[in-house]
């Protein structure tokens, strides 16, 4: 995958885990927010023993697996243990590919897992611990409550030291760059320090998202603020059966296009490109100015996704008024179901 540092310093948004800034940010000690530490006596919940259902995370993905390049090989993060057979909800960039997961639990033992699902569009993974966790379970909630302005917790794993109390600064729409979009996400602040997997909980101790990634921006009324976009389990509920009995949702595939694309005033520029992808194998380069999609000019990111997936299910045609060094050309790529090109999860 090729991503021009030029590109990246004008991005808001660096892939889903945000990796420069998450070394950059991982330096802050979460002992420098102990007043934001939760405490038992604030809540009418068990807070360690619902604390204790979140978990670490570790995977290891082969080097010639489609996401190794720009995600790694290694990758580490949280998640939330759901039920009593051990199965954990993460972000799914932490488990996207991986052939070995490994959990452990706040009382330090490690059982194997394997990455159960990925679900690209919401952003959601499924593991299934492969021995028992002796941990507690966390119930989904309702995370259509959560409004601008509420408090909860986002907790990473190791208990009340690795997690702070947090304010909903905002729900909106997100669209990242690289062909990913979800309506009412969840914005929280001030920033949590381990953010991949970690679970936002609410006032009755129940998960209601989990932490996808950090952004130096988040726009609301008052001001600019650090924090985090938090995947609301709303969008989780709906597909779990699904994901747990199949590994995937059985719904078409939005089309993939395999590039990366930030909006440049009222065109988008492509920043990015697998270099294995449709778009880098059927002609679009790094650098190139999407003028239109299908006749089509968009307002902004959200718009220009939503239309791009308008025209079909994967294997549609997507056609392009493409300008390269001032001089425009008409491009069609012909998307892909990503799941094709990504090594899939085994089903146990």
């Amino acid at each position: 995958m090729h991503l021009p540092e030029s590109q990246i310093d004008r991005a808001a948004i660096i892939y889903q885990n945000e990796i420069p800034h998450k070394t950059m940010i991982e330096k802050t000690q979460m002992s420098s927010l102990d007043h934001l530490k939760p405490i038992q006596k604030d809540f009418t919940f068990d807070l360690e023993g619902t604390l204790n259902s979140i978990v670490s995370l570790t995977s290891y993905v082969p080097e010639d697996a489609f996401t190794a390049a720009i995600l790694g090989t290694q990758r580490s993060g949280h998640g939330a243990v759901i039920s009593e057979s051990g199965l954990i909800v993460t972000i799914g960039y932490l488990v996207a590919e991986a052939d070995q997961v490994w959990i452990t639990t706040n009382s330090g033992s490690t059982v194997q897992g394997h990455a159960l699902a990925y679900d690209y569009e919401t952003g959601f993974g499924l593991v299934q611990a492969l021995g028992k966790l002796h941990t507690s379970t966390i119930k989904l909630g309702d995370s259509n409550c959560f409004e601008k302005g509420h408090t909860a917790i986002l907790a990473a794993a190791g208990g009340s030291r690795q997690a702070l109390k947090v304010e909903i600064a905002a729900r909106a729409e997100f669209a990242g760059y690289w062909e990913y979009l979800i309506g009412n996400a969840i914005y929280t602040t001030p920033v949590m320090p381990n953010w991949g997997g970690a679970a936002l909980i609410d006032d009755q101790g129940q998960l209601c998202g989990i932490g996808s990634l950090y952004l130096n921006q988040i726009k609301t009324e008052e001001n600019n603020k650090e924090g985090n976009l938090i995947v609301p389990t709303e969008l989780l509920s709906p597909i779990l059966d699904e994901l747990t009995l199949y590994g995937r949702t059985l719904k078409p595939s939005r089309p993939w296009l395999g590039m990366f694309v930030s909006q440049l005033d009222r065109y988008f520029e492509v920043v990015g490109l697998y270099n294995n992808g449709p778009a880098a194998q059927q002609g679009l380069l790094t650098g190139d100015i999407i003028l239109e999609v299908s006749g089509i000019i968009s307002s902004d990111l959200p718009s220009f996704f939503k239309h791009l997936w308008s025209l079909g299910t994967a294997g549609c045609d997507i056609p392009m008024l493409v300008k390269r060094d001032n001089t425009n050309h008409n491009i069609t790529v012909k998307s892909v179901d990503r799941r094709d090109l990504w090594k899939g999860p085994r089903i146990h």
